[in-house]
């Protein structure tokens, strides 16, 4: 859905919800005329027709043969009624609540559809809502943030931008260039005799708005890890404790925990919170030589994980402590990597230290240590059946993957790539006036820098924004939004 696409106030509709049993069902219309056309299969159409904005109509939807038809009732429901321009979409809407049977939100659906309103595209209420100037597009991206989130702090990551702390930064930055655009273009307007170019017009805003545009560059990492999740994979030998470790960070069974060496064959995967930051956890086969074809099939997939992760876990039964082929591992592991000595509960439990790198943490019945390696490793014990030490690792883990990123953010931050990468443009053009400013360039030189950076901004909020640029952003969210 892109402007040239674009057909004002037509009417849409879609269902909103997700297609399952459930309490309730939404079916979202929303353009010109759309309150009389839902009026039309209503069992009060006079009292829906005279709602006014922001108000809830009770009643039935009926699908009649014709206009002299009493209807056949379909569902009791409630008619959510907003006018324009107070509405998401800045246009008349109805939101038809209705009970949750996919039958049920389909046969309202289909009846929509039936009496002229058209299936709506992907993202085009949002699109509808930045259009008519309802929201910009820091906003219109957040709202598919939030819906993806993994985690709480993704949500409320993305919750500020779509309250518009990101907006109001652009904007602030884009109010301090237009001041100094406004000052040179009087310069030049009306020049004086200055020895050189740099000492006619106050830069204070331009180095402030250089501060903030890569602050804004830099957020995007730690935004990016909160939105993208990582990816944290558990190896190690058979029987190191792997599927109770990922049972544990998951809080409930999802992996079956057996004595029995190889129970775990194939890997498996599921989204977990790790101090906030959402990450893929996979619990994978256990590292050893095996006869069976089906294991070492696992194995292998084992190391292929392991070495596309963003941090492994390698688990060592602290009953055991490290073998040969362990300590090989350790030292061969080329991503980031924690040693995890585990069942800490059979090891006297408290009194053993929680984390240490390099030196010895736990010495097992055998008398051999249990250590980081060579490499210098992060080593945490843990108790997968008490919960014992499992925070220290979350922190261990929370290091590797937030090193060198800010992730507690007291301003806005990026929110996409599309975003980061017109305010690093932006960034460029700055810094570029201020160069062209300090090389005795002239004036015009400096303005043409600024409105370029200007430009960038403006793509960010969608003041500037090509079709192809819209289309990418709106096709990517659900029907109903």
């Amino acid at each position: 859905m892109t402007p040239a696409q674009y057909t004002p106030e037509e009417p849409i509709t879609s269902i909103a919800t997700a297609l399952a049993p459930a309490a309730l069902g939404i079916i979202r219309v929303s353009g010109k005329n759309c309150i009389e056309m839902v009026s039309t299969v209503f069992s009060r159409p006079k009292a829906l027709l005279e709602a006014a904005g922001n108000t809830i109509v009770y009643g039935w939807i009926l699908e009649k043969k014709d206009t002299t038809d009493a209807g056949q009732k379909i569902d009791e429901v409630m008619c959510a009624v907003y006018r324009a321009p107070k509405s998401f979409t800045g246009e008349d809407m109805v939101e038809i609540f209705c009970h949750g049977g996919p039958s049920v939100v389909t046969a309202v659906q289909n009846l929509m559809l039936k009496i002229g309103f058209r299936q709506a595209n992907r993202g085009e209420y949002t699109f509808r809502a930045y259009i008519n100037g309802k929201t910009d597009l820091t906003k219109a991206e957040a709202v598919k943030e939030i819906i993806d989130s993994h985690t709480d702090a993704g949500r409320s990551h993305a919750a500020g931008r779509l309250a518009g702390n990101l907006f109001t930064e652009i904007d602030s930055i884009k109010k301090g260039i237009i001041d100094t655009l406004a000052a040179i273009e009087v310069e030049i307007e009306y020049p004086e005799d200055e020895e050189t170019i740099a000492d006619s017009f106050d830069r204070t805003e331009i180095e402030k708005a250089i501060v903030r545009l890569q602050d804004l560059v830099d957020s995007w990492k730690g935004e990016k890890l909160y939105q993208d999740g990582a990816r944290v994979v558990l190896a190690g030998r058979t029987n190191a404790g792997k599927s109770s470790l990922f049972n544990a960070i998951l809080k409930e069974e999802r992996a079956i925990v057996s004595d029995i060496e190889g129970t775990t064959r194939d890997w498996l995967e599921s989204w977990a919170s790790i101090n906030g930051i959402p990450v893929r956890l996979f619990d994978t086969a256990g590292l050893r030589k095996t006869e069976d074809v089906i294991e070492a099939q696992g194995v292998e997939l084992s190391k292929n994980l392991a070495s596309d992760a963003d941090v492994v876990l390698y688990l060592v039964d602290g009953t055991v402590g490290q073998t040969a082929e362990d300590k090989k591992f350790i030292e061969e592991c080329q991503e980031p990597l924690i040693v995890v000595n585990t069942k800490l509960d059979k090891l006297g439990g408290e009194s053993l230290p929680l984390r240490a790198s390099q030196e010895s943490v736990a010495t097992p019945s055998n008398g051999r240590p249990t250590d980081g390696g060579a490499r210098n490793a992060p080593v945490c014990c843990v108790s997968s059946k008490t919960g014992t030490g499992l925070k220290e690792l979350f922190d261990e883990v929370t290091k590797l993957l937030t090193a060198g990123v800010t992730t507690e953010r007291q301003q806005a931050g990026i929110g996409s790539e599309r975003q980061k990468n017109a305010v690093a443009e932006a960034l460029e053009c700055v810094k570029h006036a201020i160069i062209s400013a300090d090389d005795n360039y002239s004036l015009d030189a400096v303005v043409q820098d600024l409105e370029d950076a200007l430009d960038f901004l403006g793509e960010v909020t969608g003041d500037v924004t090509p079709d192809d640029v819209l289309g990418s952003i709106f096709a990517n969210f659900c029907v109903g939004k």
